[in-house]
């Protein structure tokens, strides 16, 4: 996978509208259990992707060091080989002395060789460190954004459950509702209510016969207080 895609599809996921893609979805939480599962295969592919793309420069890094390196000991040899020249020469050994500076003249050339390698290498090295740093940036915010939808999927849960119950509770209440006159509750007091108002008419009723009763006797104790009063009338004084 070349660097321009990983950075493309790094970008990508980085820049998800999550409430965009929620409220477009029928869905909502089988929408967000599909996206946990394409982000953690996603972050998975792009960190093997980083993973190699971070080898890459390290094993560039390694050369250039290597580079680097070998031109100072090449330096270093023709710096060695020069002076052994300028010792023979001045002992009088010409032929050496000519050996010895060909032997610098190409430890000089391996130096030359192993820099323009070493320079070579340095914009590679700062253009894939750049990269590598814009990988890492990215899959730290597809890693957040994997812990924001994950947070969004709980929430969205949550709420659901909530939802439900509070549903089930209001189905329960509304199922015995008290107030309806339509209820057992209220037949049952209509029906008590019956009950009493016929105890009362009894009652009424027995009490007007009673006292029916107590003005007939009234009534006889007239009439004898009639009679006894005729029978004195009658008698002699």
């Amino acid at each position: 996978m070349s660097k321009q895609t990983i950075l493309g599809r790094v970008g990508r996921l980085a820049r998800a509208n999550i409430n965009a893609l929620i409220d477009q979805a029928e869905d909502p939480q089988k929408m967000l259990d599909q996206l946990i599962r394409d982000y953690t295969q996603n972050i998975a592919e792009a960190e093997q992707a980083v993973a190699a793309t971070i080898g890459n420069l390290r094993l560039t890094e390694q050369d250039h060091a290597e580079d680097v390196a070998a031109a100072k000991e090449w330096g270093g040899k023709a710096l060695a080989a020069s002076r052994k020249a300028d010792e023979l020469r001045g002992a009088g050994s010409a032929v050496e002395a000519d050996r010895f500076d060909n032997l610098a003249k190409v430890a000089l050339g391996r130096q030359l060789q192993a820099e323009k390698e070493a320079r070579t290498a340095e914009p590679v090295i700062a253009s894939q460190t750049e990269v590598v740093d814009e990988l890492k940036a990215g899959l730290d915010r597809m890693k957040a954004k994997l812990g924001e939808l994950k947070a969004k999927r709980d929430e969205l849960v949550a709420r659901a459950v909530s939802a439900r119950a509070q549903n089930r509770m209001m189905d329960a209440v509304n199922s015995v509702d008290v107030l309806d006159p339509t209820s057992e509750l209220n037949r049952f007091e209509e029906k008590v209510r019956r009950e009493e108002a016929k105890a009362m008419g009894k009652q009424e009723l027995a009490a007007s016969s009673l006292d029916a009763q107590f003005e007939q006797l009234e009534g006889m104790g007239d009439s004898a207080e009639v009679e006894a009063r005729l029978a004195a009338l009658k008698s002699p004084s």
